[in-house]
């Protein structure tokens, strides 16, 4: 159960560190260069953990390291943005707390991984006080800033989740590495045709760069998808719920912004959902795919035990 506790406290590094990063993104870095923004997020966050990890890509994981490459990273940094272009925070944050449910929903087909009752409660609860917390009278909604979020969610869960199901065997740090180079690669591209020439940065932007890039994204990916290894998709789905609590306390701490009552409610509803989600029991925190043997149903004959068979770890 403590080791269970360490995973869950690691995974929670990601959340935080991303809902540091609206407030870095905001207050320090070009609003008009979008697909730089995120290329310079992505790759040079994937070469620092390519150059701890010095691990290549082998065999299946060239492509698949393209797949999440364009999943978890060119494509989910291109919809937020266009989210956040078109919506304002609250609504965007409040359309991508459903992703526990997605990732609930997700994992249970990709991975064997049934949602309990606490865990179909907890997302709804979360669910309800991010509502509570950002949801305050914001006006006009528009129908595609709605679906870019809802794409975004979609994306991130199924990323996610398939991130999970192939890095069984697989070393953490190399994959993720793998996948922010590769996104950071197909951005880069993208970026000079549409945006033009690289925003020039002043010092203040270079460091939130740096910021962004060593513990917003390489730290918090590489936490997440550690946790994903070790926890259930929906114990790590609803820590995911520390983002706009991240974001709604910086914005006191920093902004000077006042919580109301409403948004404490909100708050205690949230951290109640994370709460219902930790793992209960031991050996929860494995690999999903590692299944205890059912006892025999009667005494096996005399005789030496018969040999059993490594498991098949195959890649899926």
């Amino acid at each position: 159960m403590e080791a269970n506790l360490r995973w869950v406290a690691l995974t929670a590094v990601a959340p935080v560190a991303w809902g540091t990063n609206y407030y870095v993104t905001h207050a320090f870095l070009p609003p008009d260069s979008p697909l730089y923004g995120a290329a310079l997020r992505a790759l040079p966050a994937g070469l620092v953990l390519l150059g701890l990890c010095r691990q290549r890509p082998r065999g299946a994981w060239w492509w698949r390291s393209a797949v999440l490459g364009l999943l978890n990273v060119s494509v989910f940094f291109v919809l937020v943005y266009a989210a956040s272009q078109l919506l304002p925070t609250s609504i965007a944050s409040t359309v991508m707390a459903v992703s526990p449910l997605a990732m609930m929903l997700i994992g249970w087909v990709l991975v064997s991984e049934r949602p309990g009752i606490a865990h179909l409660v907890g997302a709804a609860i979360g669910l309800g006080g991010v509502c509570l917390m950002l949801l305050t009278g914001t006006g006009g909604v528009s129908v595609p800033g709605i679906l870019a979020s809802a794409a975004a969610m979609l994306v991130s869960s199924f990323g996610h989740i398939l991130t999970k199901r192939w890095n069984a065997g697989t070393d953490v740090l190399a994959s993720t590495a793998w996948q922010l180079t590769a996104g950071g690669l197909f951005l880069l591209p993208v970026a000079a045709a549409l945006d033009g020439p690289p925003p020039a940065l002043s010092t203040r932007a270079l460091l939130a760069f740096g910021y962004v890039t060593l513990v917003a994204t390489a730290l918090a990916f590489a936490a997440w998808f550690t946790g994903l290894r070790h926890l259930p998709a929906g114990t790590v789905g609803l820590v995911g719920l520390l983002n706009p609590v991240t974001g709604v306390l910086l914005g006191t701490a920093v902004a000077g912004e006042v919580l109301t009552a409403q948004q404490l409610c909100g708050l205690a509803l949230v951290l109640t959902g994370v709460v219902l989600g930790r793992p209960t029991r031991a050996g929860r925190g494995g690999d999903s795919r590692t299944r205890l043997q059912p006892a025999p149903a009667s005494a096996p004959p005399a005789g030496p035990p018969p040999a059993i068979p490594c498991e098949d770890r195959g890649t899926g």
